[in-house]
């Protein structure tokens, strides 16, 4: 979404839509409950598939997730500005590489926002061509690395072709279409539509096919019904050709449910935020370790991340929130450690000092800023790609209202984490486990003889292994 969207007001109303939605079945004007259409059959109309489908798309629970912005990532503003520096990327440790919205922008009514579709079949000419996007993933798998595409199923730009189609689009009481509350540029689907779902599904199948991607981060997925979900990610996991990852930009466990792998990590992002600016306790952060899984299988997670291009237009950068390069340093630890998959928006690595501003035309990461902090975000990231129980062990927290403490455990492996997210110097008592115990330092390897206590010095982490 644009960063002008009051996404967190919208989002409470909607998580209790969403969860009453999918509990009951959406309903009819008659009142009647509305059985989801099966999977969409679309016989030999499907394109012909463009590549080899990737073999490499991760586990969910061990992703790290890029997301690029490509009007903000280079001089050139395109898909080849991101080609240029594929290597940068899965030199960081990345597996997931998130392409903001690739399709043509509306004109009609038109803030410029890239959630703004006029043509879910089309690649906008701003970014380069389809043969662009085919290398960069080709690109991209070559190296190892899924990308997902941004998908915008609640609404379209006033310009789409399917507005010829008004029965598609939702309607005041004078059959006039309507836009969602607040924001005029795009127009509200109808998702009570047969033809409308289909056709939408229809055109996410075209890029799995036509692009090779890997799966899709849906915005806004508060927005459409939870059965519309379930009947487009069931659709797309009959492409057995293909393993795809599905990401709800949604706070509502209950979409995993539908199908998604991943739910985002709003909540996990607004305590961070209230933990550095309001001096909240760290262990808010525990009941958000349950709550945020609730519902959640094994393999689903919550993704988790200090910014994006949301937040990082409207609020400001992890540098301005989050206490300078060392303290937005201690936060990304607890969001790549605790529990969940790390995300990091392009920028975030080199310590950019300026917010990337909506609609993201005017401004340019400067790649050259602060080599020593890419160095520490590649060396955060290398140990959790290394690490068992990072990326699924079981936790045990130990937190008290300024450091972050846990343990991560899984088979043999063990991993201490302690992670001081205020600007003092703290002592910190650990658990008797941990108390006299000896550890290897998890980033060199040299021996770590701990007592009863840990000192850490402001916004500072330690990250021992055994």
């Amino acid at each position: 979404m644009t960063p002008s969207y009051s996404k967190l007001k919208i989002q409470m109303l909607n998580t209790i839509i969403i969860a009453a939605l999918f509990a009951l079945g959406s309903c009819s004007s008659s009142g009647k409950s509305v059985t989801p259409d099966p999977p969409v059959v679309t016989g030999n109309t499907d394109p012909a598939q463009y590549g080899t489908p990737f073999t490499g798309v991760p586990d969910a629970r061990d992703a790290v997730i890029y997301q690029v912005n490509m009007r903000c990532f280079s001089s050139t503003h395109n898909f080849q500005g991101v080609i240029s520096r594929l290597d940068s990327i899965k030199n960081l440790g990345v597996s997931v590489i998130y392409l903001m919205p690739i399709y043509p922008v509306g004109a009609l009514k038109s803030v410029n926002s890239p959630y703004c579709v006029k043509d879910y079949k089309a690649v906008n000419a701003e970014f380069g061509t389809l043969a662009d996007l085919r290398i960069l993933i080709d690109g991209a798998h070559s190296r190892g690395m899924s990308v997902i595409l941004d998908w915008v199923a609640n609404h379209t730009a006033w310009d789409n072709s399917w507005i010829s189609t008004p029965s598609w689009y939702a309607q005041d009481a004078s059959g006039n279409i309507i836009s969602p509350s607040g924001w005029t540029d795009v127009a509200q689907l109808n998702f009570k539509n047969t033809e409308m779902r289909k056709a939408m599904i229809s055109a996410m199948k075209y890029w799995v096919y036509t692009a090779n991607c890997d799966g899709f981060r849906c915005d806004y997925a508060d927005g459409p019904p939870a059965d519309f979900w379930k009947q487009a990610i069931d659709t797309l996991r009959n492409i057995s050709t293909h393993k795809l990852l599905m990401l709800a930009e949604s706070d509502n466990s209950a979409l995993f449910s539908t199908g998604f792998n991943y739910t985002f990590g709003f909540n996990f992002y607004g305590q961070m935020k209230t933990v550095f600016s309001s001096n909240q306790p760290v262990t808010n952060f525990d009941n958000l370790n349950t709550t945020e899984y609730t519902g959640a299988g094994e393999s689903n997670m919550v993704v988790r991340y200090i910014t994006n291009h949301d937040v990082n237009s409207s609020d400001g950068t992890p540098l301005d929130l989050f206490g300078g390069n060392s303290g937005s340093m201690t936060a990304f630890v607890v969001a790549a450690y605790m529990k969940g998959v790390p995300m990091v928006y392009n920028g975030q690595e080199v310590g950019m000092p300026t917010k990337l501003v909506f609609p993201f035309t005017n401004q340019q990461i400067n790649w050259s800023l602060n080599p020593g902090m890419v160095a520490e975000y590649k060396k955060i990231i290398a140990f959790r790609n290394n690490s068992v129980a990072i990326r699924r062990g079981t936790l045990v927290s130990y937190s008290n209202s300024n450091v972050c403490a846990f343990t991560k455990t899984s088979g043999t492996e063990t991993v201490l984490v302690l992670s001081n997210l205020r600007n003092i110097a703290t002592s910190f008592t650990l658990p008797a486990t941990a108390a006299n115990t000896t550890w290897s330092d998890a980033f060199t390897g040299a021996s770590v003889s701990l007592t009863a206590q840990v000192s850490l010095q402001p916004y500072s982490y330690i990250v021992l292994k055994k």
